[in-house]
């Protein structure tokens, strides 16, 4: 049985998923913000096969987060460049890749990449950042709450906050910091 796509959901982040697709389209845009951007880089990156790569990069431009440009007439040949748009998608690799390396899932002994200033070559981490104070923010400090945009199903969800307690347990939350 096939799921239930993710579009006409009120949620940002099933918005960003249904927008990039599935592992592959992340995959895509991983090698894209890497600075690939023809096709058997990608193919030659990620080993994915003609098939799904050739569905994935319509997706990704279907969607505004990839565009086609042609750089060979004869034969004919496209390269796929990141848009505005899909630079915003960017900044998650990096949280993407601390989490990977907090968990040790690359099969390396050490970070397989390492995200840098370019101005000053100096290593950077994502973090939460309290708006008001400028602070980080730890994991089990993070709530969830209704935002402008909530609908009956968004505002359901953050209703079982008090079922499992507002807060990460303070022992799990340790071991993430």
């Amino acid at each position: 049985m096939r799921s239930k796509g993710l579009d006409g959901m009120v949620c940002s982040i099933a918005g960003v998923m249904a927008a990039i697709g599935d592992r592959w389209g992340l995959v895509i845009l991983r090698d894209l913000v890497c600075g690939l951007s023809r096709y058997e880089d990608f193919r030659q990156s990620s080993g994915v096969t003609n098939a799904t790569l050739s569905d994935r990069l319509k997706h990704l431009e279907a969607n505004g987060l990839v565009e086609r440009r042609r750089y060979q007439v004869n034969p004919e040949r496209f390269e796929y460049i990141l848009t505005q748009k899909g630079w915003q998608i960017a900044p998650i690799m990096p949280v993407l890749a601390q989490i990977g390396d907090g968990l040790g899932v690359s099969g390396a002994s050490a970070p397989p990449m390492k995200f840098v200033n370019r101005n000053t070559g100096a290593e950077v981490r994502l973090g939460l950042i309290d708006q008001k104070t400028g602070k980080p923010v730890s994991a089990s400090d993070l709530e969830i709450k209704e935002g402008p945009g909530a609908d009956d199903l968004v505002r359901w969800r953050l209703s079982h906050r008090s079922r499992s307690g507002d807060r990460v347990d303070d022992r799990s939350a340790s071991r993430h910091r």
